[in-house]
């Protein structure tokens, strides 16, 4: 009998106090006239991928839980600045709201460079090229140009000068949940990082 597949991403999860200034930052633009226009990411789900993996037979989670630990020990625990907001592909037509990574890139990328060799040997065929660290807030892209815009706009101007910092400590494989409402996102395997 096939093993079940799961959806799986490597994460870094954000503390509490981390989510409660992102929703300071957030909320209003949401809450604005024009933010039931976007699909947003509920706050309490909020996370920094590290690696996604999607759908995964679950008899690798043993593995996967492995590749977890062998990256997580190369990688000292470090500061996370959050800090500004931006969108994908650009800002003249958003399809992705985000809030930006000021501090931290490069022990997240190590991370993500760390899992590289435990997956290849499991057989997943990985993507190396280097991704951009960010926050994904919300999504436009079944929304009008001139409204993903404004939401943009408001979502910039409420995230200039703001900024919000986090100790990274621990990697995470998560189980990503879909259907019947929101995405609900179940930890599979902390692993500490160094130090």
């Amino acid at each position: 009998m096939a093993e079940a597949l799961l959806r799986l991403f490597f994460a870094v999860p954000l503390p509490a106090e981390t989510l409660d200034a992102c929703r300071a930052v957030i909320d209003p633009v949401r809450q604005g006239p024009m933010g039931r226009s976007a699909r947003w990411v509920r706050t309490e789900n909020l996370h920094l991928t590290v690696r996604f993996l999607g759908d995964t037979d679950e008899s690798l989670i043993e593995a996967l839980a492995e590749a977890a630990r062998e990256a997580a020990a190369g990688v000292a625990a470090f500061d996370v600045e959050l800090a500004g907001a931006g969108a994908f592909p650009d800002g003249r037509h958003p399809r992705t709201l985000w809030i930006g990574v000021e501090r931290g890139n490069a022990e997240l990328e190590a991370l993500d460079l760390g899992l590289v060799a435990p997956l290849r040997r499991l057989g997943f065929d990985v993507d190396e090229r280097p991704r951009r660290a960010h926050l994904t807030i919300a999504r436009t892209d079944a929304t009008r140009p001139a409204v993903s815009h404004a939401l943009g706009q408001s979502l910039w101007a409420g995230a200039d000068g703001w900024s919000s910092t986090f100790r990274a400590d621990h990697l995470v494989l998560y189980r990503s949940h879909l259907g019947g409402g929101a995405p609900r996102y179940e930890p599979i395997v902390e692993a500490p990082l160094r130090g």
